[in-house]
């Protein structure tokens, strides 16, 4: 079956890996859970998928706290950090195709598997791959005594962690505001529905149509949040007729959050990741400073974004005097260094990836649309009683640390050898081993290859972010102050580019910066990633 293929030998290598890290792993187990997939039609459902999983596991005796129900996928990592076992399985492919599933896997410390961890888990499934029979009893998970449900358990702890996070109960209770939820045919509804009641909130009125899982999301195109307005339509025509102002969004495992407001004549904005991540990074320091006057206390706190994301808060990381650090794409890098962080006695605000991916606080170490959903709520009812919106306010944050225009789209590309051209051909650019100094009529300032591991603004010309040799990732620094990001993503088949213009505080002037913005843009696209040549298709 698939599921041999697909999950099987990685599991017998993530399980035989395990055991050689840690002996108390029969005493301390995994978690797994899974989201709404494929349920009734496939053999492939996430649901029969986990429990498979659970199956390998308990063949060798060894404890599965496997969640009765779908869950969002934040869950899998709180609950192996509150439960203190050694790992946590998440059946989801998140906001992939409907046909897709996969899997992630958390270490005990609630991150994404990093390094050096991943490649030994690779290593380890290559010299496991004939089935054991014991495995392939699958209704081990309904009969075995090791076999736990920590739903109650987790949900009842994660909702005590969350009003954690809660500033303004008293303005909640009272809010005229009213939220549109639509959870995208996912697991979100109901647990977004219990984070408003932490809050204080009234529920959030779902989008019946895409509040219920359906493997098929039929009402959308595809069920990626991040597709702004076409994919929010039933969101937005149901706001209307409630005269709710917000909508809010979380993809299919609600690991992410989108977020539209309508505006002042009737049309409706939705907020870029990079938006998002500004308003939310405001948001907690300002939450955190009105409980910390004493301004010694900002030298402990952190705040991350990938190298792909808006530079925001790093504008006000210098103007407010706390630290800003960059991973590489994805939350697996942030996970881990927010642990790495948390172990030295630092205190993490807020952490994001421009698409679509925030963690405010640090209940757990991975993105998390449920809390993200509640506290942009929370946001907004605050800003409501100043008389500001949220667009307002992303104004004013941008008057007081400058403005920060971003955009961020994609290519599809369906040839490894397409994508592998197009990025030897920038680092043999009109001569061997010799990256641009111009993209048509614009000059290049610093190109950091994150693939290769050189940077030429570094004295050594070595990247300060780690090698990623598996993934084809260069940054353009412009002479105009325009930086540029060319990388593979490393889910879908899909060449992506984020460009970023970021001026001082105090500089307006914007429309100027949104045309020399898009003019680069258009010569990046033209000159590197020459798309006709390339059989690429654009995004739609």
């Amino acid at each position: 079956s698939l599921f041999e293929v697909f999950l099987f030998s990685p599991l017998q290598g993530l399980l035989k890996y395990l055991e050689k890290c840690f002996s108390d792993l029969k005493h301390r187990g995994v978690v797994v859970g899974y989201d709404t997939r494929g349920q009734e039609t496939t053999s492939c459902s996430s649901k029969r998928l986990a429990q498979l999983t659970a199956a390998v596991f308990l063949g060798k005796d060894i404890p599965v706290y496997l969640f009765s129900t779908y869950v969002p996928t934040p869950f899998v990592p709180y609950a192996v950090k509150q439960l203190h076992v050694a790992a946590g399985v998440m059946i989801t492919a998140s906001h992939n195709p409907k046909q897709d599933n996969g899997y992630k896997v958390y270490w005990e410390n609630g991150a994404q598997i990093g390094s050096p961890h991943d490649k030994r888990i690779l290593e380890s499934i290559e010299e496991s791959l004939e089935p054991w029979q014991a495995s392939w009893n699958a209704k081990l998970p309904d009969v075995s005594p090791l076999r736990h449900d920590p739903l109650d358990e987790v949900c009842a702890l994660y909702t005590e962690d969350l009003k954690k996070l809660c500033f303004y109960r008293e303005l909640n209770r009272k809010t005229s505001l009213k939220f549109v939820h639509t959870s995208f045919h996912g697991v979100g509804h109901e647990y977004v529905k219990s984070a408003f009641k932490a809050f204080d909130f009234a529920a959030p009125i779902p989008v019946p149509e895409q509040k219920d899982p359906d493997p098929e999301f039929s009402t959308v195109k595809c069920p990626n949040p991040e597709e702004g307005e076409c994919v929010l339509i039933l969101a937005i025509k149901l706001a209307e007729r409630e005269a709710a102002r917000v909508v809010l969004a979380t993809d299919p495992d609600a690991d992410r959050l989108a977020v539209a407001e309508q505006q002042e004549d009737g049309s409706w904005k939705v907020f870029s990741g990079n938006e998002l991540g500004a308003l939310l990074g405001w948001w907690m320091f300002k939450c955190w400073k009105d409980k910390h006057p004493d301004p010694a206390d900002v030298k402990d706190v952190y705040m991350l974004a990938t190298t792909v994301s808006s530079k925001i808060l790093q504008a006000l990381a210098i103007h407010e005097g706390f630290h800003f650090e960059e991973t590489l794409p994805g939350f697996k890098w942030i996970g881990n260094r927010i642990d790495e962080l948390l172990q030295s006695g630092k205190e993490v605000l807020f952490a994001f990836e421009e698409s679509i991916g925030f963690l405010c606080g640090t209940l757990l170490l991975d993105k998390d649309g449920v809390s993200a959903a509640v506290i942009v709520a929370e946001l907004a009812t605050y800003l409501e009683t100043r008389k500001l919106t949220i667009t307002d306010q992303l104004n004013n944050i941008y008057r007081m640390y400058g403005y920060h225009l971003s955009k961020t789209s994609y290519f599809k590309c369906y040839e490894p050898a397409t994508i592998k051209r197009i990025f030897d051909r920038l680092r043999n650019y009109e001569k061997d081993n010799q990256y641009p100094d111009h993209c048509g009529p614009f000059e290049i300032l610093h190109v950091r290859d994150v693939t290769t591991g050189y940077d030429s603004s570094q004295p050594n010309k070595k990247s300060v972010l780690p090698i990623s040799r598996s993934s084809q990732m260069i940054t353009f620094s412009f002479v105009n102050g325009c930086v540029a990001t060319l990388r593979a993503s490393g889910t879908e088949p899909k060449i992506k580019y984020y460009a970023e213009f970021c001026a001082p505080p105090g500089q307006s002037g914007t429309a100027y910066l949104a045309e020399e913005l898009n003019k680069l843009i258009d010569a990046m696209v033209k000159n590197f990633l020459e798309p006709e040549k390339n059989g690429l298709i654009a995004r739609v």
